[in-house]
């Protein structure tokens, strides 16, 4: 067994904050902890952007600069290889979202495909990222989800994102790096499931490229990854996962009680974490044809990859095995595990400052429903902050 107090570490876990930067996350999450300041303070933020009052800089200083690498990838690298010098690699996510334009998607991949060939020579970036709404509208991902019918315009509009989705699998293929799709709603999420298969089945001959996210509050991921396991090796190409638990909880419970259909979650926080765990021991026993990225803040389940990994022989440092946590969140875990020689990541979420409020705030808005996540960052941070008074 792995000894239960690596991630208590707190020296190794802050090693690259300033005192200063110490005290904003210490008061930030402090903010976080408190819901109804969340939702004041979302509104607000939302409301003074839309009238263009200059609070940027504002923004720029505490929560931004906290959670993202910057507004543009030049700005993210000096973040970039202060990590790398502390053993961990970064995933630059340009995480603009909620656009509905064809010259919006086309520049999202635009700069997908200009990260992935950026990421080609450095070390430091072994992965590429976009999410399926980046480059397409979510009605059109429903409407092919739920088998609707398509007017001539929305086809066309369809055969956009496939080429989009091809000329970026393409890119990650030439360069060698890997490519993670996020996941989003349940009620898009077949039609980005099967659009990632075609471009698995086109990419991943020789080994894994294009990787799909699977979300494990889901309760009927595993029989998905099994069956697709199964396609996978029937035709000859290998797969590539990250898991998560999942973003978007309480949506997808009110909209299934709305709409009178199973939720497709599972019951409760504790069948959630078993099934995720699951699907990790099932990824490590078949990583000869699945590699793994374990995107998750969950100690207990960072705890048991490593005691998986140690039970089955896979190196620490096993290219097919990566931890991956949020940058601004978890450094007890993210720090202390590059320190031990493990492969892991920080998500780095960049781009201009009003862009990013919709990812900034989903996060806040996430914080505040982990019941002890926040209060875990504060205890750390305070930790630390005694540790160096000392």
């Amino acid at each position: 067994m792995t000894s239960n107090s690596l991630f208590d570490n707190t020296e190794t876990a802050f090693k690259l904050k300033s005192d200063s930067e110490l005290e904003r996350a210490y008061f930030l999450f402090k903010m976080i902890s408190k819901e109804p300041l969340v939702k004041i303070g979302t509104a607000v933020t939302k409301f003074a952007l839309n009238i263009n009052l200059p609070v940027e800089g504002l923004i720029r200083s505490t929560v931004f600069d906290h959670f993202c690498g910057g507004v543009n990838e030049k700005d993210c690298m000096s973040t970039v290889d202060k990590l790398f010098d502390a053993g961990v690699a970064s995933v630059l996510d340009f995480s603009v979202e909620g656009k509905e334009e064809d010259e919006q998607f086309d520049s999202t991949a635009e700069k997908v495909i200009e990260l992935t060939k950026f990421a080609k020579n450095k070390e430091a970036m072994p992965f590429s990222v976009f999410k399926p709404t980046g480059f397409g509208r979510f009605k059109i991902w429903q409407k092919i989800t739920e088998n609707q019918h398509l007017t001539d315009a929305e086809k066309l509009e369809w055969k956009r994102i496939e080429d989009r989705y091809d000329l970026v699998s393409k890119e990650a293929h030439d360069s060698n790096i890997r490519l993670l799709i996020d996941g989003e709603e349940s009620w898009m999420q077949d039609a980005a499931d099967s659009l990632c298969e075609k471009m698995m089945e086109k990419y991943n001959t020789e080994r894994p490229i294009v990787f799909n996210t699977l979300q494990c509050y889901r309760w009927d991921r595993l029989e998905y990854l099994k069956e697709l396991h199964q396609r996978a090796k029937n035709k000859g190409y290998k797969l590539g996962f990250k898991i998560v638990r999942g973003a978007y909880m309480e949506k997808e419970n009110e909209r299934a009680a709305e709409k009178g259909y199973k939720t497709p979650i599972c019951e409760s926080k504790k069948a959630t974490d078993d099934n995720f765990n699951e699907i990790m021991k099932y990824i490590m026993d078949n990583l000869n044809d699945i590699e793994l990225f374990i995107g998750t803040h969950n100690e207990s389940s960072n705890y048991l990859a490593m005691d998986l990994m140690k039970e089955k022989g896979i190196s620490r440092s096993d290219d097919r095995v990566w931890f991956g946590q949020l940058f601004g969140m978890s450094d007890h875990i993210t720090f202390n595990l590059g320190a031990e020689g493990y492969n892991v990541a920080k998500y780095i979420p960049f781009g201009p400052v009003k862009d990013v409020m919709p990812y900034l705030i989903r996060r806040a808005e996430e914080n505040t429903s982990v019941a002890g996540q926040t209060s875990r960052e504060l205890t750390l941070l305070k930790k630390e902050k005694e540790r160096r008074k000392l």
